[in-house]
């Protein structure tokens, strides 16, 4: 078996610390997220006054339930900025030290790559599933001025998102299960 010249093992040592390295290209990434968020609750307390101002001045139930929604939504998609910022780091970028903290989310509990992907498939379902509820909840008035194709696409988009999710789960299942496995298939 040839040795490697040391000029050689020395390249290839500083190629794999650049390679590496690299993954911190994507901590900005994870800071403009939280910077969006910060910018994206001045949409939730517009949101906010939006619904006082509704039920102060005596709006329809209706009206008052889909401003509730949208702030629901709104606070399901920065759960997922959450996840994607925390997770994404801790799992591509540098492990965050929050193992004896009081506070750590229960969710970062055997994070990793597979269980994130599930987790976000799962939270876009649950934020389709709101947007689709506003769908429902205005539906006459939606009916009248777009007709009824527009809520049979959110529902098609719904179930893809919601066939997604399971989709992933069996297959982040199904990966964990061979990699338990013994060699001869036992656990």
């Amino acid at each position: 078996m040839a040795r490697k010249s040391k000029a050689f093992s020395w390249f290839e040592n500083t190629f794999e610390g650049i390679i590496f390295w690299s993954r911190w290209v994507q901590a900005p990434l994870y800071g403009g997220l939280i910077v969006g968020a910060v910018l994206y609750l001045v949409t939730f307390f517009n949101e906010l006054v939006h619904l006082f101002h509704q039920v102060i001045g005596g709006e329809t139930e209706t009206k008052v339930m889909l401003t509730l929604l949208s702030l629901v939504d709104i606070s399901m998609v920065m759960n997922l900025v959450v996840m994607v910022s925390i997770g994404g780091y801790s799992i591509f970028t540098s492990k965050i030290d929050v193992e004896m903290h009081e506070d750590k989310p229960l969710w970062l509990e055997g994070l990793d790559a597979g269980m994130l992907k599930i987790k976000l498939a799962t939270s876009l379902a649950s934020i389709s599933g709101v947007q689709l509820l506003k769908k429902f909840v205005d539906y006459r008035e939606i009916s009248l001025v777009e007709g009824n194709e527009g809520i049979y696409v959110e529902i098609v988009i719904h179930m893809v998102f919601i066939l997604s999710a399971l989709l992933l789960s069996v297959t982040e299942k199904t990966i964990h299960s061979y990699a338990h496995q013994g060699p001869e298939g036992e656990h």
